[in-house]
């Protein structure tokens, strides 16, 4: 069995029993991927922002060690158009998984402070969305962390 041993070839680390010809084709599927000369990732962009834009109820879920990149600039797009245009746009966090990256399992507070409410499991969300425009939260709290 080949055990992994890190050597330098042109200044990169490579495996022994990887062949050159299988790094270099590895190399360009990856640059592939990454490519963006049809614009499919600012189209996949616009369209997500537009979304959010749009929307009444922005929902985070928060499960994981860390909360999603994306879902986090998500969150930005969405507290922005609520805090500079005064709208009532209703940001929630959905936390149902114990896992956290954070000291005591508090979220990072760039991510929990523009959200609204956290809530950590299903029925409270449903609670929380029925009473939505009604004035009644239903006992779900803001200052959750």
């Amino acid at each position: 069995m080949l055990q992994p041993q890190a050597h330098t070839e042109a200044g990169s680390p490579w495996l022994p029993c990887v062949s050159p010809a299988t790094r270099r084709r590895r190399a360009r599927q990856t640059a592939l991927r990454h490519d963006d000369s049809r614009g499919q990732r600012h189209a996949m962009f616009h369209l997500d922002r537009a979304r959010i834009l749009d929307s009444d109820v922005f929902l985070f879920v928060l499960d994981g060690r860390v909360p999603d990149e994306g879902a986090c600039v998500e969150l930005g797009i969405a507290y922005c158009q609520k805090y500079l245009q005064n709208n009532e746009k209703l940001l929630v966090g959905l936390h149902t998984d114990t896992r956290a990256a954070f000291i005591g399992g508090r979220l990072n507070p760039m991510v929990r402070v523009p959200l609204d409410y956290v809530v950590d499991d299903v029925e409270s969300l449903l609670r929380l969305l029925a009473g939505h425009g009604s004035g009644a939260e239903d006992g779900t709290e803001r200052p959750r962390e």
